[in-house]
């Protein structure tokens, strides 16, 4: 990993147990520099926040003297996240960004602990972090804290399992294991971990990436379905989206374009012009696409930044609130509601294949035997059930701030709770996916498309045409990972716009 900000790929690679984290001879010049800032500050009797004074409203009264005892009361107050853990790759993401911002030389720390940070993630260990518990204000500091102490051997850590995956274990166990001693944590080096926007920034950057992705899968299947439908092909032309100017509807339109036969026509039994859910949808999508790239670009920002307090800056120790979570708070706000209008426009996508008005006078929930079967009308119901529930989850987080800390953080970004609510969303939003990828499955078998080639064949194997009703909910799980993966492999030429 190299010393300059990075693009989303590049970031998160970080969750790969063969990463790994160097440092040039410039960045150690940096943090010496930093750390000799620091310590000339204190040497002429200077308060510095958390180091000589107390943390959040207790700054009025002194420190403890000794720097060990202050950061241990550090992290230990601020052991009381809860809640399920983040999943190994996402903590494994958190402990290498608080790494990187350190790097940067601004946090005055010590370069030999800095060290021994590097070698334990190097060496792949992975705290388990508690996803609630934090309002992202000075950082998200109850989930960091949680990573402090299982560095210092009071908690648990991800190990790799037998045959794949991770699995929990006491801390204490896996520093045993590689033959290391538990941290000990000083009061500026503890500060510098716990205070940032880590945790609700790697959450939110693994959230970008499942929803870029969703909205490439969702163009597949926009442009499936108006190629099995035969609808008016016009609605994704070049020149309907260079009328209009915008760079996100130009790139979907193009990606809807590559699944449609050369020269297609519309079907004359279509109408001239589709309901807005196929007609508009790479306007929907576009627009979806340029607010994901622009919160790429904020979230990139913060993690190429030090979010940590005070910082030191030109020979200077600076007291502020780059920790203040803010610019993750609203990128997952954003996301959410992006997230929302790409499951909203696939349910909508779905219910037009169910109708017999709409999908061409097929039989209703595309059953071969109305009345006697049901064909995808479950799968539809629950397609909504899903938006709803997602529509709930992605209220924005940003309007429900509570001031806390005997008023010291009056104003709070609840990043991490965004971030974590979208997460649950997203999960949701691939099933709508799925359900819409079964949906045209069935559609393609009662149209008669046999001979089927790459992704579609994978489809219709699992999801063979509905001779008689079965349960579908496995289908629609086993179709949506098919999709992710198909998104996933066309991320690389299907990338999000460029906004400059």
């Amino acid at each position: 990993m190299s010393s300059k900000s990075s693009g989303l790929d590049e970031i998160l690679r970080l969750t790969d147990p063969e990463a790994r984290i160097g440092w040039t001879a410039d960045d150690l010049a940096r943090m010496r520099e930093s750390a000799t800032t620091m310590a000339k500050h204190l040497a002429e009797g200077e308060e510095v926040y958390g180091v000589t004074r107390g943390f959040g409203p207790l700054v009025a009264f002194p420190a403890s003297e000794s720097a060990g005892a202050q950061g241990e009361g550090l992290i230990s107050h601020l052991g009381s996240a809860q809640g399920e853990p983040l999943s190994a790759e996402v903590s494994r993401l958190v402990f290498a960004l608080r790494i990187l911002s350190m790097r940067r030389g601004h946090s005055a720390v010590d370069v030999g602990f800095w060290k021994g940070l590097v070698d334990l993630w190097n060496r792949g260990f992975t705290p388990v972090i508690p996803c609630e518990g934090t309002v992202s204000a000075s950082g998200d500091l109850q989930p960091l804290a949680s990573a402090a102490l299982s560095l210092a051997g009071q908690g648990e850590a991800w190990v790799r399992a037998e045959g794949g995956g991770f699995r929990r274990v006491d801390s204490a166990e896996a520093l045993a294991d590689l033959d290391v001693e538990p941290v000990r944590w000083t009061a500026r080096e503890a500060l510098a971990f716990v205070n940032g926007s880590g945790v609700g920034l790697a959450l939110a950057l693994h959230n970008l990436k499942r929803i870029s992705d969703a909205v490439r899968a969702v163009a597949l299947l926009t442009s499936r379905m108006a190629e099995l439908l035969g609808a008016n092909p016009q609605a994704y032309s070049e020149g309907i989206a260079s009328a209009r100017g915008q760079v996100g509807q130009a790139a979907v339109a193009g990606w809807i374009r590559e699944g449609l036969t050369p020269g297609a026509v519309r079907d004359p039994s279509r109408p001239l012009q589709e309901p807005y859910s196929l007609r508009c949808a790479s306007q929907v999508l576009g627009a979806v696409a340029d607010q994901l790239a622009a919160a790429e670009c904020i979230l990139l920002r913060e993690a190429g930044g030090t979010t940590d307090n005070p910082v030191s800056h030109d020979g200077e120790i600076l007291h502020g609130g780059n920790f203040h979570a803010m610019p993750v708070g609203l990128a997952s706000d954003q996301m959410g509601l992006c997230l929302q209008q790409v499951a909203f426009l696939a349910d909508r996508q779905l219910s037009l294949l169910c109708a017999s008005e709409t999908n061409g006078g097929l039989p209703p929930m595309l059953t071969p035997i109305p009345g006697a079967g049901s064909g995808l009308a479950g799968v539809q119901i629950s397609a909504t059930s899903f938006v709803s529930r997602i529509r709930q989850l992605v209220t924005p987080s940003s309007l429900t701030a509570l001031p806390c800390n005997n008023g010291n953080q009056d104003h709070v970004p609840v990043a991490l709770n965004g971030a974590n609510s979208v997460a649950q969303a997203v999960d949701l939003a691939w099933l709508v996916v799925g359900s819409l990828g079964v949906g045209l499955a069935q559609l393609a078998a009662i149209l008669g498309r046999r001979e089927e080639t790459g992704v579609w064949a994978r489809v219709a194997e699992l999801s063979p045409p509905l001779d008689r009703d079965r349960p579908l909910a496995a289908e629609v799980r086993a179709v949506r990972d098919v999709l992710a993966e198909e998104a996933a492999a066309r991320a690389g030429e299907w990338r999000l716009p460029d906004l400059s």
